[in-house]
């Protein structure tokens, strides 16, 4: 299939190949896989339960293996935009404590995330880009020239589907630095509130409780992390106060 043929003013007009498509169809087998083999039944409070000694045995006779394993995984169901990433941090928590599982949780989630981003810009960007009409256009030069402060709020933010928030960036020309950064730093809170309720799970377990997995909700959590939303969207505030217009330059090339 062609990939590109000319069109008028915009230069070059993409089109959909199957060579670009092949990243993508990776993830969706991937997805499909996962259910199909009865993935989604591990990651759950009772799998957790019944195998809490077990686990720990392992962890504790293969602490390196443990942690790269776990980070694989973490990975591997980013990418495959499996949901179940609130079980895994849980999980990380109760293996290796609130702040090594949030440091696994982040490099895990933030590599997986990236290889979404690219590959959905790999098999769209350019293909969308060319479709877009100058609204949209606009709205993409205002999107990168504050990209970092916008991501860093939808990362913080925990209303916003993950899966969703890995997409968008990929079709707004956003670059890969910036997407990186705004993801590595923008998970941190919710991965640090998950996985101290996973390093606090067995005492849960104990009680025959199980745990409240609506906690990030809770007013003394959300008020904070909203706060740093807000924060990081400060700088935009001050430029749409001042009257300071996005610029309207889209490069072709992120």
């Amino acid at each position: 299939m062609t990939e590109t043929r000319k069109s008028g003013k915009h230069g070059k007009e993409h089109t959909l190949s199957i060579r670009r498509l092949i990243p993508v169809a990776i993830i969706a087998i991937g997805f499909v896989a996962f259910f199909a083999l009865g993935g989604d039944e591990y990651l759950s409070f009772e799998v957790l339960k019944d195998n809490r000694r077990s686990l720990l045995d392992w962890r504790a006779d293969n602490e390196l293996v443990a942690a790269l394993a776990f980070m694989a995984l973490y990975v591997l169901l980013t990418a495959f935009s499996v949901p179940g990433g609130v079980w895994m941090t849980i999980g990380g928590g109760f293996l290796f404590g609130t702040l090594f599982a949030t440091a696994y949780v982040v490099v895990g989630a933030t590599i997986g995330a990236t290889l979404v981003f690219l590959a959905a810009r790999y098999a769209f960007a350019d293909y969308l880009r060319s479709k877009a009409g100058p609204a949209m256009r606009k709205m993409e030069a205002g999107f990168r020239e504050n990209a970092l402060n916008y991501l860093l709020f939808l990362r913080l933010i925990p209303v916003f589907p993950f899966w969703l928030v890995n997409l968008v960036p990929a079709f707004l020309g956003v670059r890969v630095t910036t997407y990186v950064l705004a993801t590595l730093f923008g998970i941190i809170p919710g991965a640090f509130v998950y996985a101290s309720v996973g390093n606090g799970i067995g005492a849960v377990i104990d009680a025959g409780e199980e745990p409240d997995l609506g906690i990030i909700f809770e007013p003394a959590i959300l008020i904070p992390i909203v706060g740093l939303g807000l924060l990081a969207l400060l700088p935009v505030i001050y430029k749409w106060i001042k009257g300071k217009p996005p610029s309207e330059a889209v490069n072709d090339q992120p």
